[in-house]
């Protein structure tokens, strides 16, 4: 089987089990950057603990559903964003103000676009999640 983009397969199986209303899933392969969009995911709420399973091959994250997600979705191409242009892009993935988060790379590492903003930092946009 191949996986172009992991990431937006990682979200694609979260989404799908929260749906289900499931406690649980586990997202293989596992990556450095998955884990870092996860721990983001995990600081605002939207999902519980998750740890890395090394079964020898790629890695699996097991991860702990709340059921706090109504869309996760990575965002595709990867636009690279502005600190000046992050609330044009709010507008385009976010439902309404103050809900939901946008997940992006920044030089220093994978945060929402709050953290970003306080810092006063731009990056390329991996993922959105309300």
């Amino acid at each position: 089987m191949v996986m172009n983009d992991t990431l937006a397969n990682a979200l694609a199986i979260i989404a799908n089990s929260e749906a289900r209303h499931e406690r649980e899933c586990i997202i293989y392969p596992a990556s450095k950057l998955i884990g870092n969009v996860l721990r983001v995911m995990q600081i605002y709420g939207y999902i519980g603990e998750f740890e890395l399973i090394d079964d020898g091959r790629g890695g699996k994250f097991r991860v702990q559903l709340l059921g706090n997600i109504n869309k996760c979705k990575a965002i595709k191409p990867r636009f690279s964003v502005r600190f000046k242009e992050l609330e044009e892009y709010k507008r385009m993935f976010l439902p309404s103000r103050n809900i939901g988060i946008l997940i992006l790379s920044t030089p220093l590492g994978v945060m929402s676009h709050k953290e970003a903003e306080a810092k006063h930092l731009g990056g390329k946009l991996l993922a959105y999640v309300y």
